[in-house]
């Protein structure tokens, strides 16, 4: 025997479908008027437009032809009529395996968006409230209940063009060539007004050429994109390997339909032209996630966009691989590896120490060990590890997170930034009640970590009991391997090097195709490590200072950054220019 057809729930009995075509048009008109969006003058002049038309538009489509009515202000009284809800910004409230409930092209055919499924009921989004017929056949095809929104056909056009195949997950393919200019001209046009912005931003060459952009700085390992618009000028560059430099020169007048496309992708108001805003985009590319960060600000020519492109592929290094020579790679793995303690990664925005937190956390990654960090943001998702977003606006800071995850029985904890004295004393609890705690500062060396502790707040005696080793790092490019060569060093490198430096020949990239000329392919780290012992911890118990410290460390035979960036430079793997300017402080 066969299941009986789900039913349809829905609120459309309240008009007949076989109600009268005029009847229903001065329902719509009245309900317009009332609302106050249109004179009864206005209406008369509608209603006769449509006869003189013979009838051939609605009159929803001849109030907005005649600039009357908006599609919202027509759309949102049809609902009323209907006496279902009326919604706007769609994508934003869409879950994503709600919309797989329905192939890509009947959604599409039929202008419609699931937007969330509950207890067997699915919310769908229609652009004709009054097709009966539409709500049977969405019924049989996901086997629930259907209940209705209304919203405007474009902007569930739009919606469908940005979101699919998940709500806010775009996939990237690999097919987009190089983009010819004359691919732009469709833009040619005044983008001043926000409802041009959100058409234009959803024509197809401003789809493509942002889809091509973002797969682009992926493939060549960018680390950010920048969409700047200028006088009469529009530039995007791409950070590679530590360094902008320029991909394309678009079409100026395409800076406002750029913008606005990347700010619909990131969920963000593009409306909004005067103040900054951040969002986030996920993209399938080949299979994988890649998260882009994105954020405008408004500037004299337009709002410049940054995307920071973080590539899942890139986020998690074996330790082995990131640079670290034999010596500083086993200390490290023996701070990492205490039952508790703070182990810090310390260095510039920019410096990778994520990514040597995100490799530290991998080797300790077991199916006995509790491992859960809080981070702002998650850059890479760790399989078998719980990950807490900061939300500061929620009040869910480091410090407040760090205190509830003590609650949550962890072994090993890592937090993104000790920021302030707050979250520098709970990480401090936690290391002095057996917890093993990861994080980052942002000092110039690995020295200066300790004193930094001190000037946020920690007692310099909590200080010495619970930092059991400190990594400072930062990122070198690596020399081109097609194009590199071995050469002398003349007077003027001789004498910019650092004392003592014994430096027969170093090599060089005189620049090649393969590395866009720069001489440079990728970046490797070059690290500090500190791991203090008792007479250490007494200087810091009793407030030594940081040139104390300094001193009684170089008295140890303790290596630098500059140390190990020369000792790089020594085995042909980056210029000596490159590690002066890198680890000058």
């Amino acid at each position: 025997m066969m299941n009986p057809r789900p039913s349809t729930t829905h609120a459309l009995s309240s008009l007949p479908s076989s109600a009268p075509r005029a009847m229903q048009r001065t329902m719509l008109g009245e309900m317009l008027v009332a609302k106050g969006a249109l004179t009864d003058a206005q209406l008369v002049e509608a209603l006769a437009q449509q006869q003189k038309d013979g009838h051939q538009r609605l009159l929803g489509e001849t109030l907005v032809q005649l600039g009357f009515c908006d599609e919202h202000q027509v759309m949102e009284a049809v609902a009323d009529g209907y006496g279902i809800p009326f919604a706007r910004d769609i994508a934003r409230i869409a879950d994503p395996k709600c919309i797989e409930l329905l192939p890509r092209e009947f959604l599409s055919e039929h202008a419609v968006l699931p937007l969330f499924c509950v207890r067997g009921v699915v919310t769908v989004a229609v652009g004709e409230p009054a097709n009966l017929y539409l709500f049977e056949e969405i019924a049989r095809r996901t086997g629930k209940q259907v209940q209705t929104v209304a919203t405007t056909v474009a902007e569930i056009r739009a919606a469908l063009e940005s979101y699919l195949p998940a709500a806010n997950v775009f996939v990237i393919d690999d097919t987009y060539g190089e983009v010819d200019e004359g691919t732009f001209s469709v833009v040619e046009r005044d983008l001043a007004e926000i409802a041009d912005l959100r058409e234009v931003s959803g024509h197809s060459p401003v789809v493509k050429l942002v889809n091509w952009l973002l797969w682009t700085a992926v493939h060549e390992g960018a680390s950010d994109i920048h969409i700047e618009p200028g006088d009469r000028k529009l530039r995007i560059r791409l950070r590679v390997d530590g360094a902008l430099f320029e991909k394309m020169q678009p079409p100026w007048q395409m800076a406002a339909a750029l913008t606005s496309r990347v700010k619909i992708m990131a969920g963000l108001d593009i409306s909004e032209r005067r103040l900054p805003q951040d969002g986030d985009i996920h993209v399938m590319m080949e299979g994988r996630p890649v998260d882009l960060r994105v954020s405008t600000m408004p500037g004299r020519h337009g709002e410049k966009t940054v995307i920071r492109v973080i590539d899942s592929r890139q986020s998690i290094v074996p330790l082995e691989r990131l640079g670290m020579d034999e010596s500083t790679l086993a200390r490290w793995i023996d701070i990492v590896r205490r039952p508790n303690g703070i182990a810090l990664v310390t260095g510039p925005t920019g410096s990778g120490k994520s990514t040597t937190l995100y490799s530290a956390l991998a080797m300790l990654n077991a199916q006995d060990t509790n491992i859960s960090t809080v981070e702002d943001p998650i850059e890479a998702t760790l399989s078998g590890i719980n990950q807490f977003q900061v939300n500061e606006k929620a009040g869910f800071g480091f410090s407040t997170a760090l205190r509830s995850l003590l609650r949550q029985d962890p072994d090993t904890i890592m937090v993104g930034e000790i920021r302030d004295e707050a979250t520098a004393s709970v990480a401090v609890q936690a290391a002095l009640t057996g917890h093993l705690v990861l994080s980052t500062l942002h000092t110039n060396d690995a020295t200066a970590a300790v004193t930094r502790l001190v000037n946020i707040g920690v007692e310099p005696y909590l200080v010495a009991a619970t930092v059991r080793g400190v990594l400072a790092q930062r990122l070198v490019r690596k020399i081109c391997a097609h194009c590199r060569v071995r050469i002398e060093p003349d007077a003027v490198m001789r004498a910019a090097l650092p004392p003592s430096t014994e430096l027969e020949s170093y090599s060089k990239g005189m620049g090649c195709p393969r590395c866009r000329s720069t001489g440079f392919a990728g970046r490797m780290g070059v690290f500090e490590i500190m791991s203090p012992n008792d007479a250490f911890n007494a200087l810091v118990a009793r407030g030594a200072s940081l040139q104390e410290l300094h001193t009684y460390l170089a008295g140890q035979g303790h290596r630098t950054l500059r140390d190990d960036a020369m000792r790089k430079v020594r085995e042909g793997l980056t210029t000596v220019e490159e590690a002066i300017a890198v680890t000058a402080h």
